[in-house]
């Protein structure tokens, strides 16, 4: 998967032990290291998800206009039974609701509620596998996010100095706040994941509190109308993006090849869309954690994305961007909007072979690729934990540097750096973009020798 052009590894805690997450996170490491390739690990908590007991590897199938038994328990789940490990589960769910299981492959709505069991009536049946989640509404769920495993186990990552950290079912930015790290690059980029209506609503609390965004689609989709998904997605992204927050995609890219060799014309079609729509990155799930191809997965999503970034409307992106983020020159941000934005116009205008960005933190770096430049941005810093965070954003190459003198003797070191690595090459124009201050205050324009 990293041949195939991985950038990011998302190590998921709903399933397996810490131990086995942790091996995991290791192997990605090694692995990147051994391919010399630059691999972002993020850990995603699974926050107060409740899943059901396990369907099986085999899996069964519940039919529409069937009914079925609901139980608190986590023995097993068939196609007439269905136990939720949950223990407040008919205080959290009411007559009439539309429950999902998984990413709403299976819809049942509530329709007797007893002391020791609910009934059930398939609306939309499927083959379910595994443990899949059981969706409560998320203005009636009783549990807290982060929750208090999820905060055990990130501190055995943290301590292991993870990239980044993905926070389930975020209602408010005070959900975010309450993961208490480090704040990056000491700590992980945490990452609110927007799957509930409650998120949705509080979007830019959400986005002030985090350092990256995540448009987890699947429940989503099941809380907010189907037909609002797309709309919320494009409304995500940019919010996310005009802020120098890097957002990621997610949920039934590809899903058709967790079994079959090749994705349907609509997957093609979304994955396009969704790079279209200015996203950061594209996610995987199931495709690769369970799936028959993963390697050739992530190996069609790279095409598919490099070939969307082909036709992408650079121009009028960046347009779009200004307008979003030069509407108050006293907003503490104004000079590194500006410096970025002027950066992007040069490097569409001239011809600019690369953009380096020297930033300690990535600030800089995010700045710059959220206007999506027709140059190849090289984010430079001499933080290790800084540059495995980069290889979430956009069109970016991390790159350590080493040296930590003057700036000039800075830029140089950063300018042979490019040359060696073949980025650049002699006669080449490129621009420097840093931060000497708290803001990216600098740009030159400076001819390779």
């Amino acid at each position: 998967m990293v041949d195939a052009g991985m950038d990011v590894a998302r190590i998921g805690l709903a399933h397996g032990t810490l131990e086995e997450a942790l091996g995991r996170m290791h192997r990605v490491r090694q692995v990147a290291q051994e391919a010399g390739r630059r691999v972002g690990v993020l850990v995603d908590l699974p926050g107060p998800k409740v899943r059901t007991a396990s369907f099986g590897s085999d899996g069964a199938e519940l039919l529409a206009d069937t009914e079925v038994e609901i139980r608190v328990g986590d023995a097993k789940s068939t196609a007439e039974l269905v136990e939720v490990d949950y223990d407040n589960l008919f205080h959290d769910i009411a007559v009439g609701d539309q429950v999902a299981l998984g990413d709403g492959q299976v819809l049942l709505q509530v329709v007797d509620i007893a002391s020791d069991r609910a009934t059930g009536l398939v609306l939309h049946g499927d083959v379910i596998h595994g443990r899949p989640g059981f969706r409560i509404p998320s203005d009636r769920l009783s549990m807290s996010t982060p929750t208090p495993e999820d905060l055990r186990n990130l501190d055995a990552f943290v301590s292991e100095s993870v990239d980044m950290v993905a926070v389930s079912f975020v209602r408010s930015g005070d959900d975010i706040r309450r993961v208490n790290v480090e704040p990056h690059p000491d700590g992980p980029l945490v990452i609110a994941k927007i799957e509930t209506q409650a998120a949705v609503q509080n979007l830019e609390d959400i986005i002030e509190a985090s350092a990256g965004i995540m448009v987890a689609r699947g429940d989503l989709g099941t809380e907010c109308l189907m037909e609002e998904t797309p709309h919320l997605q494009k409304r995500i992204i940019r919010e996310c993006i005009a802020g120098g927050l890097p957002v990621i995609t997610a949920t039934q890219m590809l899903d058709s090849m967790v079994q079959a060799s090749t994705p349907t014309r609509a997957e093609v079609s979304d994955v396009a869309n969704a790079v279209f729509d200015g996203t950061s990155a594209v996610m995987l799930s199931a495709e690769t954690a369970i799936g028959a191809h993963p390697a050739a997965t992530v190996a069609t999503m790279a095409r598919i994305a490099q070939r969307a970034d082909e036709e992408f409307d650079y121009v009028r992106w960046g347009e779009n961007i200004r307008r979003l983020r030069m509407t108050d020159a006293d907003a503490p941000t104004s000079v590194t909007d500006a410096m970025t934005g002027a950066a992007a116009t040069a490097a569409n205008e001239l011809n600019l072979a690369a953009i380096i960005c020297i930033s300690a933190s990535g600030f800089t770096v995010r700045s710059m690729a959220r206007f999506r430049p027709q140059a190849a941005i090289l984010g430079f810093s001499t933080s290790e934990r800084t540059v495995q965070q980069l290889t979430l954003s956009w069109g970016v190459t991390p790159m350590l540097a080493h040296e930590k003198g003057s700036y000039e003797d800075r830029v140089a070191e950063a300018l042979n750096q490019a040359k060696e690595a073949g980025h650049v090459v002699p006669g080449d124009v490129a621009a420097v973009v840093a931060g000497m201050t708290e803001a990216t205050d600098v740009l030159r324009l400076v001819r390779i020798n």
